[in-house]
């Protein structure tokens, strides 16, 4: 995907956040600034999703170079060849994550480049902010294996839970924790890889001043960044730091055990949800006070009986919901653009409130964004599918 062009009208835009950054990062749980979309609260999740578009523009697509999914740019020049230039942020390190599955004979490659770790350095950017703040941005899904393992949907228990152990025990999509805690012989886990990094980060920074994390991450991404935030509480519990999750077109990740958990753990998490993304729908389903989401309401008793099953998931956070409808540029009929992160942000920056209609003055230009990237990101990584251009 090619670096999107940050044009006059297409930046991002900022604003002071002073004493109330703690509000944009959730501490009441957005309460107030979703709808309508308060305009710094705009400004943040476009900042957020152009660290995620980061991610994908320097990953390696092309199944025949040598360095196939790895990071096509140096942590030094990353964010500025990615078209931003001036975020006052450094990348520090670069991360990976390896599939848990045993690859057929024309896959070699288990370990991918799925994003990265920046820390903000630059002070006039700290004072904007009114901390430092730390991103870790995911991208989506692209390579066969991620594709594979997005296809085990069972939820599995999370080992060492600070839970009890004669309590009932969360759990997450198999497929998801193990992209986040397998490894092999050449490349230590992506769970190892960010305990390590924040860990150092943590070390280094003055501890009399706010510290924040921000997992941000699209699709498969957007999933383990909720494992991520879960896993850094866990790591350093005593720890001031805030964490807070934004996520792009996220799927189901775990059960109401492992909701509760993370609400427990004080993790903050806004999910940014198209209407018409069916990603957001899957996996299993989700079974609230109502009943199975969506349908008629069920008995008591088949409630209570659905809810350890192995499918039966629940939905984490708070949700800012936008529609492919709402866009006169989007055609709510099709998947892939519905799932598309521009076209995510492209329904943020038109977002009124769920009372308004999409609004005219849009500063994000979704059509020469989409002509800038040549191609989506679902049909590189659909690519990827072929055995014939796969290594």
């Amino acid at each position: 995907m090619l670096a999107p062009q940050l044009r006059e009208g297409t930046g991002i835009r900022k604003g002071k956040l002073g004493e109330r950054w703690k509000e944009y990062q959730g501490s009441k749980n957005w309460e107030g600034l979703l709808d309508p979309l308060e305009e710094n609260m705009r400004n943040e999740i476009l900042r957020y999703g152009a660290f995620v578009q980061a991610a994908y523009t320097s990953f390696n697509f092309d199944p025949s170079s040598p360095s196939y999914a790895s990071c096509k740019f140096s942590e030094s020049s990353m964010l500025q060849l990615c078209g931003l230039p001036e975020t006052g942020y450094r990348v520090t390190r670069n991360l990976h994550a390896t599939s848990g599955i045993r690859p057929p004979h024309f896959l070699t490659k288990r370990s991918s480049y799925i994003g990265y770790v920046a820390v903000c350095q630059d002070e006039e950017e700290i004072t904007r902010l009114g901390r430092r703040d730390v991103v870790i941005a995911y991208r989506g899904t692209a390579t066969c294996l991620e594709w594979l393992d997005n296809l085990r949907s069972m939820l599995t228990q999370i080992p060492n839970s600070t839970l009890e152990c004669d309590m009932p025990q969360p759990k997450v999509e198999s497929g998801f924790y193990s992209l986040y805690t397998s490894q092999d012989d050449t490349c230590p886990s992506l769970s190892e890889e960010v305990i390590d990094e924040v860990g150092k980060i943590l070390r280094t920074s003055d501890s009399t001043k706010p510290l924040s994390i921000t997992i941000t991450g699209h699709s498969l991404g957007a999933a383990l960044a909720v494992l991520t935030a879960c896993d850094i509480r866990a790591a350093f519990p005593s720890s001031p730091i805030s964490i807070t999750v934004i996520s792009f077109g996220g799927p189901r990740v775990g059960d109401r055990l492992f909701s509760q958990h993370l609400e427990n753990q004080g993790i903050k998490i806004l999910r940014i949800v198209n209407t018409h993304d069916v990603v957001t729908r899957v996996p299993g389903i989700v079974i609230d006070d109502t009943g199975v989401k969506g349908h008629a309401k069920l008995p008591k008793w088949l409630m209570t009986g659905l809810q350890g099953m192995p499918w039966v998931y629940a939905e984490v956070g708070q949700e800012l919901r936008v529609s492919s409808e709402d866009s006169p540029y989007l055609n709510p009929n099709d998947f892939a653009m519905c799932h598309d992160l521009e076209a995510y942000l492209h329904l943020v920056d038109g977002f009124l409130s769920s009372a308004c209609p999409f609004r005219a003055t849009v500063k994000r230009d979704f059509l020469q964004l989409l002509a800038a990237q040549a191609t989506t990101v679902w049909c590189k990584a659909l690519t990827m599918l072929s055995p014939s251009t796969s290594n």
